[in-house]
């Protein structure tokens, strides 16, 4: 029962050195073709983006209490170059740019303030009747003690000091809620009635995501960020929806109160919130939400300047679009044309009542596109790759900014859209039980006439530009033979091309850091933004058992019969683990009436094991767990569940 981690990982880390190559010919004209048919000179959003700025924090330099950095932006001080280099798409560029962009900014004059640049995410305060109310408090504690900090001696200095009154969780995921406990404490919440304000659903939703699937979403989220790799022109610029993630503590509180399904008015410190429930687009549970008085609408991750994923790289359930699209259409029938400012969670804001609804037509029609040409296509027999590869972008994303697939793309929410309706498979039986990779690729590299015919056609289609081509072949021959350098180097090289091409910064990250994986420059580590113990107390008992019962052994535990019984004292709860025929299957709430062996183990204790600050062992020893029953069948059971290496290979076998 070793340690469940929220794999949102760090950040600001050591890095070596790098080889990527220079930008290619064929690189170079894709980067000339786009720049040449966007109005990348339009000066709106840097004008939103630079609108308002009071102050910021010098360098964008944040410590945690141990001194180490938990946000640094001054290695990215290469955005400050307004042209645009070879090996960065110019549309990404200016995004990046854009996202670089950090401080305290005033959004609404004296009523709405946000401060951005500090982490992946936004936080947002406002000015209630007589105090403020906090919205979305970033990832981390540090950052988000930082960013008060800024607030404080910026606003309040002139203001005078007021207390908090409300704490705003837009949605469930923790970028939105991880930095709470940087901006109040547990003791000043209960003390001062502070609200904790949510929508339906979040508790499980927040604290659950990523502990069933949590080491491989950790995994690939390395990648999609880029936090292997290097900053700089070759290396990781932005990730379309944010600079990057800060590396400090994951917190968590317990919401005080939840919007319902129906959404509604609250009145918050004397000011009134409208709410519109957005469950099922972005996040599982989420809000929008109106603020009458300020005339200012907060889109949560509904709305933000960019093309969101329906399905994100790391991993995650797929995401409706047809309701996404619906969502927005219902905030601009409710509050377009009364809205005089939109806001979100990431991002910077869009100022006009026109503009307010421009924005919200345009981001409507964008999913809306992803939704219906992927079935109008899928209707007439196209399957989830074809489909995909024939759809130009939609008209709206030639004139939008914030429409673009910096984040999620075109191409891969239409791929998930195909996937929610159809799944996996295409309908082609040749395509329904295929050879894994690693068993066809030797029979591929006998096809081409051996390694050395396949490595010359992968490099053939690196010289014609054709790095999708030379990937898709060249992977073949890594997948046969991992340890071929010239190969490893070949396939390095297509990723490098499709990296510097790519306007997602997701897409960008994940090949460049398959290049760095490839060559041996990625900086593999463990560790990553640690959680609090508010964090690891608030996932559910019933989850914490059925993310135990994922790292069964199956094979090893076939002949395993059983039932284990946990009782949980101090949280008076019980857990009955049924084990039989390879399977282990948790009964929440359920005591058995003749156990194998009933185990005795506060639930603080197991926090202890999850947080990395207690080992089974020991426990044992010192009479923290009492085993009655079958000590040797629990003993021989707990073994059956081995740590995972969170460090498995993606781009090799």
């Amino acid at each position: 029962m070793h340690r469940l981690t929220v794999m949102l990982l760090a950040s600001a880390l050591p890095f070596a050195a790098v080889a990527q190559e220079a930008a290619s010919e064929a690189t170079r004209a894709a980067q000339a073709e786009i720049a040449a048919r966007l109005p990348l000179n339009d000066p709106r959003d840097e004008a939103n983006v630079m609108r308002g700025k009071i102050a910021e924090i010098p360098g964008g330099v944040i410590l945690g209490k141990d001194g180490k950095t938990v946000w640094d932006r001054r290695p990215y001080d290469f955005l400050n170059n307004s042209k645009t280099p070879d090996t960065v798409n110019p549309s990404l560029w200016r995004q990046a740019r854009l996202n670089a962009v950090h401080g305290l900014f005033e959004v609404v004059p004296g009523k709405i303030w946000q401060l951005r640049g500090y982490d992946i995410s936004v936080m947002t305060i406002i000015r209630g009747k007589s105090g403020w109310i906090v919205v979305d408090p970033l990832l981390s504690e540090e950052a988000a003690a930082a960013g008060w900090k800024l607030f404080a001696d910026t606003v309040e200095a002139k203001s005078g000091t007021l207390p908090i009154k409300a704490v705003i969780f837009s949605h469930s995921h923790s970028d939105h809620f991880g930095g709470v406990g940087g901006v109040v404490t547990p003791e000043q919440v209960k003390k001062d009635r502070i609200r904790i304000i949510a929508p339906h659903g979040f508790s499980e939703e927040a604290t659950s995501e990523n502990v069933l699937a949590g080491g491989a979403m950790g995994r690939r989220a390395l990648y999609m960020f880029g936090s292997i790799l290097p900053p700089g022109p070759a290396g990781q610029v932005d990730t379309g929806l944010g600079p990057k993630l800060s590396s400090g503590t994951i917190g968590y509180m317990e919401p005080t109160e939840t919007v319902g399904e129906k959404g509604g008015a609250l009145t918050i410190d004397g000011l009134v919130f409208e709410f519109l429930d957005a469950g099922g687009t972005e996040a599982p549970s989420e809000f929008v939400f109106y603020i009458p008085a300020y005339k200012a609408l907060h889109t949560t991750e509904v709305v933000t300047h960019n093309l969101h994923n329906v399905l994100t790289l790391r991993g995650a359930q797929v995401r409706d679009a047809l309701r996404w699209s619906k969502v927005i259409d219902a905030a601009l029938l409710k509050w377009g044309g009364k809205a005089d400012v939109v806001m979100a969670s990431h991002h910077w804001p869009t100022w006009g009542v026109s503009e307010v609804s421009e924005l919200l037509s345009n981001q409507r029609d964008a999913y809306r596109y992803v939704h219906d040409r992927t079935l109008f296509l899928a209707n007439r027999g196209s399957t989830l790759h074809e489909l995909a590869d024939a759809t130009p972008e939609a008209p709206v994303q030639g004139k939008d900014f914030s429409t673009r697939g910096y984040y999620g793309t075109l191409n891969h929410d239409m791929k998930a859209t195909y996937q929610r309706y159809f799944g996996w498979w295409d309908g082609n039986p040749a395509n329904f039980n295929p050879l894994p990779p690693e068993a066809s690729a030797p029979k591929y590299v006998a096809l081409a006439g051996g390694a050395d015919k396949l490595l010359a056609a992968g490099r053939k289609a690196i010289e014609a530009g054709d790095y999708r081509w030379a990937a898709e072949l060249l992977n073949k021959l890594v997948f046969a033979q991992p340890d071929n350098k010239e190969a490893r180097a070949a396939l390095a090289s297509a990723y490098d091309q499709l990296g510097y091409q790519a306007e997602s910064g997701a897409w960008r990250n994940y090949y460049l850091a398959g290049a760095a994986s490839l060559r041996g420059n990625a900086v593999e580590s463990t560790s990553g933004n640690g959680q609090s113990r508010s964090f690891v107390r608030a996932i559910p008992t019933a989850v914490f058992f059925d993310a135990l019962a994922t790292r069964f052994d199956a094979a090893k535990g076939a002949a395993l019969n059983g039932t284990f019984q946990f009782v949980l004292p101090d949280s008076k709860e019980a857990v009955s683990v049924v084990v039989r025929g390879g399977v282990e299957f948790p009964r929440y709430g359920v005591t058995d009436a003749a156990p194998t062996a009933t185990i005795t183990i506060d639930r603080a204790t197991l926090d202890d094991v999850m947080l990395g600050q207690a080992q089974f062992p020991a426990l044992m020893q010192s009479g923290a767990i009492r085993i009655d029953g079958d000590r040797m069948a629990f003993l021989s059971w707990f073994a059956l569940h081995p740590p995972a290496d969170p460090r498995f290979n993606i781009v090799v076998p």
